[in-house]
């Protein structure tokens, strides 16, 4: 199938006053229809600034360059007006913290019913009627009361639902979902994983799942592409991945998760903290919290390259044998 969004070769820095921040360097990701991409990793790995930059949305010390192509437009060329009729219509993006997100001056149904007005030119009635239908459809309790109530009276959950129905609004080809169960109690969480995976069944949209709960994307993910320090280290199917990881910092993520199914007395940790990105390490980033490190590691960056089980790692290590 093709690809309905995808990036190649994409960089990401922020100028500052202390020089520099490379932020994304060399990423390559795609998603198609009706598929879901986990993207995981540590806090500052990049995952977040990657699809801010599809959107657009970079802040202005932000620079990006590459190309993002959703369905042959070329997002990252793109003028202001040509991604504000994109934006919302064939890519929209579920943010993680929905208190912030939400304009909280705004009541719930004028802000999904402006959705429809800006893009798709219905009139308010029709707007507020969709709007209603959608609240319906994310399963909020007492739908059309809530139309006239304003974010801070919503629950987290319900907010984190208003924030998915407002991306579905115009049925979007790509769907990003950035740490979408963040600060949610478990039986949210679970709610709203249950939720992204009706999505999924029944529109038919693309989705990237942005988070670093690898047990969400267990449940969610068709692949998963794992960053560290602004750049993919491996990628591979979810079953692939989580069975047999290829990549020493993945195994390490994957034996610092809690299971139900394995008895422990204590869970494993990463040595270390991640680097700073204005200073990195030559050779492999991860050199200096990996177990397996060896001398050309430290020396030569190794490339993201396909293994013969079919998953993507960039590593020099081979089990046993090293190099």
């Amino acid at each position: 199938m093709t690809s309905v969004l995808a990036i190649d070769n994409l960089s990401v820095s922020f100028a500052t006053p202390d020089g520099d921040v490379e932020a994304v360097t060399d990423v390559s990701l795609s998603v198609e229809a009706g598929e879901c991409l986990g993207l995981v990793g540590e806090s500052g790995s990049g995952k977040s600034q990657t699809f801010m930059a599809a959107m657009g949305l970079l802040a202005e010390n932000g620079t990006a360059n590459g190309h993002i192509s959703l369905d042959g437009l070329d997002l990252l060329s793109a003028d202001e007006k040509k991604l504000n009729t994109v934006r919302g219509e064939r890519i929209a993006m579920i943010f993680q913290d929905p208190m912030t997100s939400l304009t909280p001056h705004m009541k719930i149904g004028r802000q999904l019913s402006e959705v429809l007005i800006e893009h798709q030119g219905v009139d308010k009635e029709t707007g507020r009627r969709r709007a209603l239908e959608m609240l319906d459809r994310v399963h909020i309790p007492e739908a059309e009361r809530r139309l006239d109530m304003y974010p801070h009276e919503l629950s987290g959950g319900l907010r984190q639902r208003v924030m998915i129905a407002i991306a579905l609004m115009c049925e979007p080809e790509v769907i990003i979902a950035d740490e979408p169960t963040t600060a949610l109690d478990v039986t949210v969480q679970a709610q709203i994983l249950d939720l992204l995976m009706e999505v999924k069944a029944n529109l038919g949209a693309a989705i990237v799942l942005i988070t670093h709960d690898l047990g969400v994307v267990a449940g969610l993910a068709d692949r998963v592409a794992v960053m560290y320090a602004g750049r993919i280290v491996e990628q591979g199917s979810v079953a692939d991945t989580f069975a047999s990881p290829v990549h020493p910092y993945t195994q390490g993520l994957l034996d610092c998760t809690p299971s139900l199914d394995v008895e422990t007395e204590a869970l494993e940790t990463i040595s270390g903290q991640p680097p700073n990105l204005q200073s990195l390490p030559t050779g492999c980033s991860f050199h200096p919290r990996c177990p397996h490190v060896f001398d050309r590691c430290q020396t030569e960056r190794p490339l993201l390259e396909r293994t013969p089980s079919g998953q993507s790692k960039a590593c020099f290590y081979n089990g046993a044998e090293a190099g």
